[in-house]
């Protein structure tokens, strides 16, 4: 008898993932957010049982920092076939990668469900066969629980039959006998069923699953790289609604650079290693040792001699004979303070591709993306100018006093003019802009950043004027010639404008307009 009722009392689980109510929250949370999650729930529903049920437990695997599955015994046999399809996923390959880019993420562990959800489809309706033995298991441990119950039930009326001596009359314990005998058949085959039902195999389901699994993690390392290239830090992220962030990333997918986000990394990450090579106040890049008398290049060995009272006299003569001894450096001096102006190229020719499929495009609003970051990091105002011919330009503005709007960084990376090539509209607007801020805060030492592919004349007046606004503003301009080596040669008309000049040709070589952050 005891046996049937424990049975029946078990306590059988609904969800694989052992998961607290704080995480139910979290995914209900998350199914409100998102329209996709509800459509898929319903599709699945229509066709399977329990599916609420399994998408729960997918995302818990996903979103729980260490999931961990309950065993099959402690399910109810009705969620084997979730219990199944979950234990394949975790088991998959690359299970591990996809983790770490969903753990305690929301967001991508919802992605991370729907880029499955093709899948789970496909593993439910193969699954139906052992879904139906589960089915039959649940049924069989109804019926001992019934069993279970009718035992209580007998052996009540065969105590309140019984004889002032105990004794039970005969119909009653037979009674008694009979609902044993019925329980204990009913909790064999619930036993039974339900070690058949663990045993049943779902053909298939660890290639579906692991298939699965590959895509959902390719996909989430994708949009985190898009996030990366395009600076957009956790903080950013936590701070969106789901429906913003998905906005973002699609916005991220589609746009002009898309195929471009490892590339845009890339620069984004030499930028910034060029300026942790930086040596503030000193000409450049350091080479060795020399003789002089600038105390702030003073080598430690020398500066030690002040400590001892009987050398600070060996030290004061060989500062007057300018014989201390220095490091020595060379290259240019990082001098501008004003704000940094990309002047970027959007002519028809920019569309040409070079090596690695990049396009001219790609490879100028990634170096001018990267210069953003280094106007930000040495608090500067940012300017990007988008140009073309002489009637086609748009200005997009980032002062160093607000937070980069990403919006604005997108409408900027991503406006592409057409037409011809004219240097005069930009390059005019470039001066007005620092004219302006001349004006308005009394900073000079701006940098202008030239990137086309393109040659075309200016007037011999405009130049009188280009080079009075240079001797005023003190502002440096840098030239790159993108893919065409002729517009960066000597007697070109860039090379007349431009007080720095380079050519690059492998749009692959991030490094090629390196030296761009070490003195901008």
């Amino acid at each position: 008898m005891r046996p049937a009722r424990s049975a029946a009392a078990t306590v059988r689980h609904t969800g694989a993932v052992a998961a607290d109510r704080f995480d139910r929250v979290t995914w209900r949370d998350t199914c409100e957010q998102s329209a996709a999650l509800r459509e898929l729930a319903g599709e699945l529903g229509e066709r399977h049982p329990h599916t609420a049920d399994l998408l729960t437990d997918v995302f818990l695997a996903a979103y729980k920092a260490a999931p961990r599955l309950r065993e099959p015994r402690e399910m109810a046999p009705s969620r084997l076939v979730n219990h199944r399809i979950v234990t394949a996923l975790l088991e998959s390959p690359d299970f591990a990668e996809l983790h770490r880019e969903t753990a305690g993420d929301p967001y991508a562990a919802a992605m991370a469900v729907l880029a499955q959800g093709t899948a789970l489809r496909r593993m439910l309706d193969d699954s139906r066969p052992a879904r139906e033995r589960d089915e039959r298991a649940e049924r069989a441990r109804r019926e001992a629980g019934a069993a279970a119950d009718a035992v209580a039930e007998a052996l009540r009326n065969a105590a309140e039959g019984a004889d002032e001596d105990g004794t039970v009359p005969g119909p009653a314990a037979d009674a008694v006998r009979r609902a044993v005998q019925d329980a204990e058949a009913a909790a064999d085959r619930a036993a039974a069923d339900a070690e058949g039902s663990l045993a049943v195999a779902v053909p298939g389901i660890r290639a579906a699953a692991g298939g699965a699994v590959a895509k959902s993690a390719s996909a989430a390392r994708q949009e985190a790289a898009l996030m990366r290239a395009w600076g957009v830090g956790s903080g950013e992220l936590e701070r969106m609604s789901f429906d913003e962030r998905a906005r973002l990333a699609e916005r991220l997918r589609t746009g002009r650079l898309a195929e471009w986000a490892e590339l845009i990394g890339r620069f984004r990450q030499m930028a910034d290693g060029e300026r942790a090579r930086k040596v503030e106040n000193a000409t450049g890049e350091l080479i060795g040792v020399t003789l002089g008398d600038d105390l702030s290049r003073v080598i430690p060995s020398e500066l030690a001699h002040l400590g001892l009272p009987g050398l600070r006299a060996v030290f004061a003569a060989r500062y007057a004979a300018g014989e201390l001894m220095l490091y020595d450096s060379q290259g240019e001096q990082a001098t501008g303070r004003g704000a940094v102006i990309a002047c970027v190229d959007t002519s028809h020719s920019m569309y040409e591709a070079g090596p690695g499929g990049i396009t001219r495009e790609a490879w100028a609003k990634a170096c001018a993306l990267a210069l953003l970051d280094q106007a930000r990091h040495a608090g500067r105002d940012f300017v990007g100018i988008v140009f073309s011919a002489a009637d086609q330009l748009r200005v997009f503005r980032f002062p160093a006093g607000r937070p980069a709007d990403l919006a604005r960084t997108l409408d900027f990376a991503e406006t592409f003019l057409g037409g011809g090539t004219s240097y005069q509209r930009p390059l005019s607007a470039a001066g007005e802009l620092l004219e302006e801020e001349f004006n308005d805060a009394a900073r000079t030492r701006g940098d202008i950043v030239m990137l086309t592919d393109d040659d075309c004349g200016v007037t011999e007046a405009w130049m009188r004027d280009w080079n009075e606004a240079k001797r005023r503003l003190g502002f440096r301009v840098f030239g790159v010639g993108i893919g065409a080596p002729r517009v960066a040669a000597a007697g070109s008309v860039l090379a007349a404008l431009c007080d720095n000049l380079r050519s690059v040709e492998d749009f692959t070589d991030v490094h090629a307009a390196a030296d761009l952050f070490r003195v901008i």
